[in-house]
């Protein structure tokens, strides 16, 4: 099993096809969203995915996730097409892997195996920059791989990519697992002493408010980064484009704060990053407030809003202060908003425009009626930051007062602080 990802020329990316299975807990709906999410990850490492295959099964086949007919129509078309790599939408157990490597053997074709864990891993391995994030990266990769050996791990000295994954080469299998714990111990170690030097940094920032952004990958947190804190942030249409916490200090009518930028969450997101990038999340545990980014025009945005949502109760902060903010109301489809061939507004102003009309009507739905703090924005278009601003600053002053009772008094400071102000507004 080869897990390596890496960028060609246009004419040399490799190939993929998705494998998914539609069982008792994953509908058929369900199935097809995960996919797409699946090829849009495969995308990001730089694949291009040819076809995809589901199966209909009470849950996954304990052998090789699919049943052998289905796996036969597989590799039929694998072979035809020269694909380079199946790609399975959930984990794969050590078992399944060599199953299904052994079968592919059969074929007389060498083909690459991952899941969605390890195409995940491969994309943070892609762009983790800070030492501190290749490290978790490659921590979390080998924890993946140590019971996975049997069978792949003389495959890590042919790789041409992955981080801290090239050349380990030995075939002995407890030699091999020596030198994986040896890694592991040694990556933890490290690990240990930058999160002490991490922590020591949050500590010093412990009479500042402190302000995280949150929410599913590509959701635009890194576009509202930059237009919230006017600094440079990485920012691109493509899962995880940022991995590296990002924090940045803003001031505010006299009140200094941090922004935080952080790791975007996915579904099925692997237990062993979560774990390893403990200290990256750090910064979402100790902050004060937390914005929750929501891709409004996503047609499963709900679900992407319960999924952010289960991933911070598991980390214990699920009930900090929260502002939820609508994402990409530019985006947001206008057939959901008005009736067909009705040129009116829901008010009948029909000199109101686009943004206004999808302003009101999104603050007529549920989310604005049943959820505090709730604010519609685009960050690509400037469109509502002011009013998210006032909604942030009303915490900010909350939080701040805490931490300096007599602030009010003393503050002198009016207006907008250190050059920001929202344009288009």
């Amino acid at each position: 099993m080869k897990n390596n990802v890496v960028h060609r020329t246009d004419e040399e990316q490799e190939t993929a096809v998705l494998v998914a299975v539609t069982s008792q807990k994953q509908n058929a709906e369900q199935t097809a969203e995960y996919l797409a999410e699946l090829a849009f990850l495969a995308s990001t490492s730089g694949v291009v995915t040819l076809h995809s295959f589901t199966q209909n099964l009470a849950k996954p086949d304990n052998k090789t996730y699919v049943g052998k007919g289905k796996f036969e129509d597989i590799m039929a078309y694998v072979i035809e097409k020269d694909v380079d790599m199946l790609i399975f939408d959930d984990d794969l157990s050590p078992s399944q892997v060599r199953n299904i490597e052994f079968n592919i053997q059969e074929y007389g074709k060498e083909v690459k195996v991952l899941d969605r864990s390890l195409l995940i891993l491969n994309i943070f391995a892609l762009r983790a920059q800070t030492v501190q994030a290749r490290t978790q990266v490659e921590l979390a990769q080998y924890q993946y791989m140590l019971p996975r050996l049997t069978r792949m791990w003389s495959h890590l000295s042919k790789q041409r990519g992955g981080v801290g994954m090239r050349g380990p080469g030995e075939k002995e299998l407890e030699t091999d697992r020596r030198i994986a714990n040896d890694r592991i111990a040694f990556l933890k170690d490290k690990l240990e002493a930058i999160d002490k030097q991490s922590y020591t940094q949050r500590k010093n920032r412990d009479r500042m408010v402190r302000v995280s952004l949150v929410g599913y990958t590509n959701v635009g947190k890194s576009t509202l980064m930059q237009k919230l804190a006017k600094t440079d942030v990485f920012a691109e249409n493509k899962l995880f484009a940022t991995v590296d916490s990002t924090v940045r200090k803003v001031v505010w009518e006299g009140i200094p704060f941090l922004l935080t930028d952080t790791v975007g969450f996915i579904r099925k997101l692997p237990t062993l990053l979560i774990e390893s990038f403990k200290s990256t999340l750090d910064e979402v545990r100790e902050a004060d407030v937390l914005l929750h980014v929501v891709d409004i025009s996503h047609p499963n945005f709900e679900e992407q809003i319960e999924v952010v949502q289960g991933i911070l109760n598991e980390m214990g902060v699920g009930d900090k202060p929260t502002i939820l903010v609508f994402n990409k109301i530019d985006l947001f489809p206008v057939e959901d908003i008005f009736f067909e061939g009705s040129e009116v507004g829901i008010d009948g102003e029909v000199e109101l425009s686009k943004m206004d009309r999808v302003t009101a009507f999104l603050k007529r739905t549920h989310w604005q009626t049943n959820t505090p703090k709730t604010v519609f924005i685009s960050a690509e278009q400037r469109s509502n930051l002011a009013e998210l601003r006032e909604t942030i600053m009303g915490q900010l002053k909350d939080k701040h007062m805490q931490i300096f009772p007599n602030w009010l008094e003393g503050n002198h400071l009016m207006g907008h602080s250190d050059g920001y102000m929202p344009e288009g507004e």
